[in-house]
């Protein structure tokens, strides 16, 4: 099946799910229901069950202009009020009604936005840096393996049922921002331009670092790696016990040492089946050069390419106004070259200015975070999460609101991670401070409180969870951060400095919240 064939049948799907979706909106089906159909579609209903989101796919995290004038028009034509950039380089739209839903995602497929598999058992949106291609010193451009893959992926929504769905990640660097060797499928590049493949990997309720499964692959064979890693799940992985049912499962019901041979024999397999699915990637033609401005800033970054800079800009919460699509559009229309790049910690990447350029964005996103601390990264919470315990959006914001009641240096507070549940969305395991949202029940009496996790690492040859650390109510974790960051800058360090030589201190800081 190809993409094309692959999207006639996604919008020949359109009015079963417009009939599901009527059908909730009166009552008639519930909403667990209504969650099992709708994620297929890339939609659900926000808690309540009075309004929905749709999650728009955007592999790799790109979004051109013809995207990013979509966004626009339909944010003002609907109305919409919330945007949410997720850890999954998606953007979230939120608080629609059924009508909105449906034009949406119609009209989504003419831009090259189809939100089939956003959700459910599907794979889903394929990640990398967001400054593939143009990242100083990554090891190779991933984005055409990426993007190849995204396109793989989606012809299998309708020729194979997996058991739960599928995250694939590519990094270019160590920084390993997509956490590629801990999806459930991530390439990660070599300086000698091939990938290694780890497999089993994932974050949320047991915690896996990916295995090894593979070295020295061929960049233009990824698509026999992605078949194995299919073939191998619809396999072995669990269909009884949903709960059991993503990849990094596999890891306890195989062992390391028989998942990776599992895997190595369905890949064999898949190469010798005489199926053709090398990658052609096409040479590019010249691409844009600087003009001899220059940018400079804590926000600016030069590009490998001589003259080009992105801009870094990171809403507070990843919850940008609505208004800033129209204005980040209406500014990069005429800018040769420039798009979106998102990022998987909520931030987005402005690429491909020359330095005059740069200096225009720059100031049009103002608004942003203006140090680490206010990069830090939040899902969108139990205000409209089904699912979320406490609402991390509203933590997110008024914490930076009252940390900038401080003259506080920046870096004396790491960029957080806070989930409003276990499931990690906001990816709390892996932030050098993280929290997970639940409840305290003290003298009979629940209280909105948060796990704190601590030493969470994502760097390639670094990875580790964060360990649990105990219970800090609600209301206490903004004095809790102030102590921290008032200790710090007494200490003349930034937190990742001083953090791995006062571990006990932290704890003894901590101890006076935890519960």
């Amino acid at each position: 099946m190809n993409l094309e064939r692959c999207v006639k049948e996604f919008k020949s799907e359109l009015p079963a799910f417009k009939e599901m979706t009527d059908k909730f909106y009166r009552k008639e089906i519930n909403v667990k229901d209504y969650k099992g159909f709708s994620g297929r579609y890339g939609s659900y209903a926000q808690r309540g069950g009075e309004a929905s989101m749709l999650r728009l796919r955007m592999t790799g995290g790109c979004i051109n202009k013809d995207k990013l004038r979509f966004i626009a028009e339909m944010i003002e034509k609907h109305h919409i009020d919330k945007v949410h950039f997720t850890t999954c380089q998606t953007v979230q739209l939120h608080n629609l009604g059924p009508e909105s839903v449906y034009e949406i995602i119609e009209e989504a497929v003419s831009y090259g936005i189809i939100t089939w598999g956003g959700g459910g058992d599907f794979p889903r949106n394929v990640m990398t840096s967001p400054l593939a291609g143009v990242e100083q010193g990554e090891y190779f451009d991933v984005m055409p393996y990426v993007k190849a893959t995204a396109d793989y992926l989606m012809t299998l929504i309708n020729r194979v049922k997996m058991p739960r769905k599928l995250k694939v990640g590519f990094s270019n660097l160590p920084a390993n921002r997509p956490h590629a060797t801990f999806r459930d499928l991530g390439f990660v590049a070599k300086e000698d331009g091939t990938f290694d493949v780890y497999s089993a990997g994932g974050l949320g309720l047991n915690p896996k670092l990916g295995v090894c499964v593979a070295t020295n692959a061929a960049p233009e064979k990824v698509l026999y790696y992605v078949k194995a890693m299919v073939e191998v799940f619809i396999e072995y992985g669990n269909y009884e016990n949903r709960a059991k049912a993503r990849t990094r499962y596999m890891q306890d019901t195989l062992g390391q040492e028989g998942y990776v041979e599992a895997y190595r024999q369905k890949l064999k397999e898949v190469m010798a089946s005489g199926e053709n699915l090398d990658v052609v990637v096409k040479t590019p033609v010249d691409g844009k050069v600087g003009d001899g401005s220059i940018a400079e800033g804590p926000r600016v970054i030069p590009q490998k390419q001589e003259g080009l800079y992105a801009v870094a800009y990171h809403p507070i919460g990843g919850t940008p106004a609505s208004e800033m699509f129209r204005k980040l559009y209406d500014l990069i229309r005429h800018m040769k070259g420039v798009e979106l790049r998102l990022a998987p910690d909520e931030s987005v990447y402005i690429i491909n200015c020359t330095g005059s350029e740069a200096q225009k964005v720059v100031e049009a996103t103002k608004d942003g975070a203006g140090n680490l601390f206010e990069t830090s990264v939040a899902c969108i919470g139990a205000s409209i999460c089904q699912v979320g315990s406490r609402d991390s959006q509203g933590l997110i914001h008024a914490l930076v609101e009252e940390l900038r009641k401080y003259d506080f240096k920046d870096g004396v507070l790491p960029q957080i991670h806070i989930s409003g549940c276990p499931s990690s969305c906001g990816t709390h395991q892996i932030g050098s401070l993280g929290f997970h949202g639940g409840v305290k029940v003290i003298d009979k009496v629940p209280n909105p409180s948060f796990t704190l996790h601590v030493n969470g690492c994502d760097r390639e040859g670094e990875e580790r969870f964060g360990e649990k650390w105990g219970v800090i109510l609600e209301k206490d974790i903004a004095a809790f951060l102030i102590e921290v960051a008032q200790t710090v800058q007494e200490a003349g360090c930034t937190y990742d400095s001083w953090f791995p030589t006062h571990q006990e201190e932290l704890g003894a800081i901590a101890k006076r919240y935890l519960q």
